[in-house]
C-alpha cells in the first residue's frame, strides 16, 4: 500500500465518519422530540428524509476506504450493483429533498398577500407526497445502473470499462451514453435551480423585511437584526450547497460521458458527492439543538423529584 492510497483511505474514512456522526446527532434530535412529545413542524419531515438520504450516500465511502487500505477488497455481483445503485438513489434523494426544503421554506415565509399565501395552508398536507414522488423518480432514473455493473472479476477479461475499486461499470455505448449524460445532468440541474430560486425569493423577501422594520432595529443595540441572522444562514446554506453539488454534477456528468475512468477519477467524483451529505447536518442542526436542551432540563427534574422521594 502506497503513501497516496493510505492518504485516500484516511480521506474516506474520515469523511464518512465526520458525516454519518453528524446526521446521527440530527436523527437523535428528532428521536427526542418525538419522544419529549415536541411537535414537530411539517418541515421536519423533510429534514429527516434529507438525513437518512445522506446515510446513503456517505455509506459508499466505507467500501472505498476498505479497497483503498487492502488492494483485494472486492464486492461481489449483487452488492455492487445494490452500492452504486443506492448509492446514486441516496444522492438524489438529498439533492430533492434540499430543494424542497428551500421551496417550503420560501413558501412559509412569504407574505400573508402574496400568490404564495394560498399555498401555506396546504403545505403540511403535500410535503409527505412530495417526498414520496422524489424517491419514486430517484429509483426510476438509475435503474439503469445495477444492468451494467458488475463486480471486479467481470472486468478483467473486458475492454472498456469504468473501475471503481471494487466494482466495474461496463460500456454502454456513445448513444445511451449520451442520453444518459443529459437524463442525469438535467435532473440535476432542475433541484439546483429550485433551490437557487426559492433561496433568492426568501433573500428578498427578508432583506424587504429589514427595511421594514429597520427604524425598530436602530433603537436597539447595534448587534446584527434576526432578519440578517437569517438572511446569512440562508447564503451560507446555499452557497454551500451550490458549490459542492455543482462541483459533483460535473464529475458525475464526466463519470458518465468518458469510456474509461481511473481511480482518482472515480474516487474524486465520490468524495465530491459525499461533501454535502458529511457537511449538511451541521449547517441545519441549530435550530434542533434545544432539543437536547429540553431532554437534560427534563431529565434534571425527574431525576431531582425521584431523589426527592426518596428522602421522603
Amino acid at each position: 500500500m502506497t503513501s497516496r492510497e493510505l492518504a485516500v483511505g484516511i480521506f474516506f474514512l474520515s469523511q464518512t465518519a465526520l458525516g454519518m456522526l453528524g446526521n446521527l446527532v440530527l436523527l437523535c434530535c428528532f428521536i427526542i422530540a418525538d419522544f419529549s412529545g415536541i411537535r414537530a413542524k411539517p418541515i421536519d419531515l423533510i429534514v429527516k428524509h434529507l438525513t437518512w438520504a445522506n446515510f446513503i450516500v456517505l455509506c459508499r465511502g466505507i467500501p472505498q476506504a476498505i479497497a483503498a487500505f487492502n488492494q483485494t477488497y472486492y464486492l461481489d455481483y449483487v452488492s455492487c450493483k445494490l452500492a452504486l445503485y443506492f448509492h446514486r438513489v441516496g444522492r438524489g434523494v438529498s439533492l430533492g429533498s434540499t430543494s424542497l426544503l428551500s421551496v417550503f421554506q420560501a413558501i412559509n415565509i412569504s407574505p400573508s398577500n402574496s400568490k404564495w399565501a394560498q399555498l401555506k395552508v396546504r403545505t403540511p398536507r403535500i410535503i409527505g407526497s412530495s417526498l414520496g414522488l422524489c424517491w419514486v423518480l430517484q429509483l426510476l432514473l438509475y435503474v439503469f445502473i445495477p444492468v451494467y455493473t458488475n463486480d471486479i472479476w467481470y472486468g478483467r477479461n473486458v475492454t472498456g470499462i469504468k473501475d471503481f475499486g471494487y466494482c466495474v461499470v461496463k460500456k454502454s455505448g456513445r448513444l445511451i451514453s449520451t442520453l444518459i449524460v443529459v437524463l442525469l445532468a438535467s435532473n440535476d440541474f432542475i433541484f439546483l435551480g429550485l433551490m437557487a430560486l426559492a433561496s433568492g425569493y426568501m433573500v428578498f423577501i427578508l432583506y424587504k423585511h429589514k427595511q421594514r422594520v429597520q427604524y425598530i432595529h436602530r433603537s436597539r443595540s447595534p448587534r446584527s437584526s434576526p432578519e440578517t441572522r437569517a438572511t446569512q444562514s440562508i447564503l451560507t446554506l446555499v452557497s454551500s450547497f451550490v458549490v459542492l453539488y455543482a462541483t459533483s454534477v460535473v464529475f458525475t456528468s464526466y463519470l458518465s460521458a468518458i469510456e474509461r475512468t481511473t481511480r482518482w477519477v472515480s474516487n474524486t467524483g465520490v468524495a465530491m458527492s459525499a461533501c454535502f451529505p458529511a457537511l449538511c447536518p451541521f449547517l441545519l442542526i441549530r435550530p434542533y439543538v434545544s432539543y437536547f436542551r429540553l431532554f437534560c432540563t427534563c431529565s434534571y427534574q425527574t431525576a431531582h423529584c425521584a431523589s426527592v422521594v426518596r428522602e421522603l
